[in-house]
């Protein structure tokens, strides 16, 4: 019965949940199974999820000029949604060429609450990423954490914070600490979907991230 049980929560997470989220799974229906017997039968069943691959940062620091300040301060916590968000920008590759992903996460919920995909790097993508998060949530004060991509130190999207009411803050250069909770995010995108699938057109890709945002 327990194996049953795996077997369905691996399935569901399309076979990317090791012992330790199921294991989370089954507590949740208050199935006494310990995670060292969740390990064993998933070892003995050769079940077992998907693990990131492990990079290294090549950008050089450089602290002369900052264009906001670090309001976070690797501080990734809050009491509520929407006081804290965070932003980052990764690259989806498809044989047609590369598409970009902006997104823009709420800490507290650890929800994807605004994101945009495009065939470019300009601020529209940082802009629109923001702009879905600012119709869906409504926020009052939220401080928006990012690195310092010119596309978030841009004026454009520095006017359209203070028109929002928004609080921008930036981590260091190079850093990769200063913004971890959307590296992990984006960690946990490539690792659960990127490095399984190979996309032959912008639109299988574009179809699997909103599945994966907006369903899974």
């Amino acid at each position: 019965m327990l194996l049953k049980k795996i077997e369905q929560f691996h399935k569901e997470s399309d076979g990317t949940y090791g012992s330790p989220r199921i294991h989370a799974d089954l507590k949740s229906e208050k199935n006494g199974a310990s995670l060292k017997r969740v390990a064993r039968v998933m070892r003995a069943a050769k079940i077992q999820g998907v693990s990131p691959r492990k990079w290294a940062t090549t950008t050089v620091r450089d602290e002369a000029t900052r264009p906001a300040p670090d309001l976070v301060d690797r501080d990734f916590t809050a009491t509520g949604p929407d006081q804290l968000w965070v932003a980052d920008i990764t690259y989806i590759p498809t044989w047609a060429g590369f598409l970009y992903l902006a997104v823009v996460l709420d800490v507290w919920s650890r929800r994807i609450v605004g994101w945009a995909m495009a065939t470019h790097l300009r601020t529209e993508l940082v802009l629109d990423a923001l702009d879905m998060a600012l119709w869906q949530r409504r926020p009052e004060a939220v401080i928006h954490h990012s690195d310092q991509g010119c596309q978030y130190t841009s004026l454009a999207f520095g006017g359209r914070c203070d028109k929002a009411g928004v609080r921008p803050s930036m981590g260091s250069v190079g850093d990769c600490y200063d913004n971890a909770m959307a590296e992990s995010f984006f960690s946990t995108l490539e690792c659960e979907l990127l490095d399984r699938y190979r996309f032959k057109t912008q639109l299988e890709a574009r179809t699997a991230v909103f599945r994966y945002i907006e369903g899974w």
